[in-house]
Parts: C-alpha cells; structure tokens; sequence
C-alpha cells in the first residue's frame, strides 16, 4: 500500500492469507505493527502463547521480536503490516518455518 520514497522509511502491506496459510518465524528491525482489516488468525510471539486476532484487532510486536502470523486453520484473514526499514533496506530477518507442532490446526477460531 505504501513503499518508501525518498527519505522515508516507513512501508505498508496489506496480507491476505488463505485458511491455514502463514509466515515463517521472522522478526522486524523497528518491530512491526498488524491491523487486522477481515476476517479471524493467529500470532505467536517466540516463546508465548498462540493468540487469536480479529477484525478490529491492533497487534505490537516489538524490536528483534521472533514471531509469526496468520490465517486460523478454516478462516481467512488480511490485516495491514506496518513496519519501518532498516538504512541497510533489511525489512525483515527470515527464520525457519512453522512446525507443525506450532501450529493449532485444530483450533477454533472465528
């Protein structure tokens, strides 16, 4: 939605995930702002309990903060990702994917 220009860092995204579909464990130099615009999904901080998000819903994550996101197992979500990049252009520093185990595909959400 928003790239940065000239001597601005800060960029926008607007996600849209499948049910079951999700990031890999990443984490943002400046951190990372989510807003979810539709439907239900899921966030896990590192370490931290898997949350569920809604439309509506404003999620924080921190700087260096290791973390994934997504839609919930029969769900779609899109929420917008709002990050600033780093004067290297590093957006984001990859991880490994979610395990299975990491990821409640049962789990009710809506």
């Amino acid at each position: 939605m928003a790239a940065p220009t000239g001597s601005s860092r800060l960029r926008i995204d607007s996600v849209h995930f499948t049910p079951g579909s999700r990031t890999i464990w990443h984490r943002h130099p400046f951190g990372q702002v989510l807003h979810v615009t539709a439907g239900s999904g899921l966030v896990q901080r590192r370490g931290g309990a898997v949350d569920t998000i809604r439309a509506g819903d404003t999620v924080r994550i921190e700087p260096g903060e290791r973390h994934w996101h997504g839609a919930g197992p029969t769900t779609f979500m899109t929420h917008l990702a709002v990050q600033e990049i780093a004067d290297d252009c590093t957006e984001a520093e990859r991880g490994d994917a979610v395990a299975p185990g990491e990821y409640p595909s049962q789990r009710p959400v809506g």
